[in-house]
């Protein structure tokens, strides 16, 4: 029996010691908080080299008539966005860029090798254009033709062209020699 006290005593005690966990605190109830919106993307800035901005959609179409062959590019079924148009007689091509302009503005022209500012004047008619003529034998024609897959027209007031060097370009070119 003396080993009993001492032994019970021993773990009356340590059951004292250890009580039971207090139960967990209630959680407070969920609040209902509107979901923060995520900001829409910043639009990209615009490219640095223009041969890095997106090609202007549309397709260039070869057309004869009139004495004259021509370059349109476009999308289809709509009017052409730029004309490359030969004038035999003159040996002059004529580039002409839709869109209405009050008196001459500059339309530059961007091509891998070169590039040159033109003075574009304004052509009455039914669809507003501007243009600008150059003789046949201008180099900035051959970089047109030859520019790395594509070359730019830019006319003050109106959205940049980037336009593919596609064969219809280089045989228009070609008509007037």
């Amino acid at each position: 029996m003396r080993f009993r006290v001492p032994f019970v005593v021993t773990a009356s005690l340590a059951a004292a010691c250890c009580t039971a966990p207090k139960p967990a605190p209630t959680p407070a109830p969920p609040t209902s908080t509107a979901p923060t919106p995520t900001p829409s993307p910043l639009p990209a800035p615009p490219p640095s080299n223009w041969m890095d901005a997106p090609a202007t959609p549309g397709d260039w179409y070869y057309r004869t008539g009139g004495g004259t062959t021509r370059a349109l590019f476009g999308e289809a079924n709509q009017e052409s966005r730029l004309t490359l148009t030969c004038d035999p007689a003159r040996r002059t091509i004529t580039i002409y860029r839709a869109g209405a302009a009050t008196g001459p503005v500059p339309m530059q022209v961007r091509t891998e090798f070169t590039g040159r500012t033109l003075t574009a004047n304004p052509v009455p008619g039914a669809i507003p254009a501007v243009a600008a003529t150059l003789q046949a034998n201008d180099p900035l024609l051959d970089a047109m033709a030859f520019s790395k897959g594509r070359f730019g027209i830019e006319v003050q007031g109106m959205t940049p062209l980037y336009l593919p060097s596609w064969p219809e370009v280089t045989r228009v070119i070609e008509d007037c020699r």
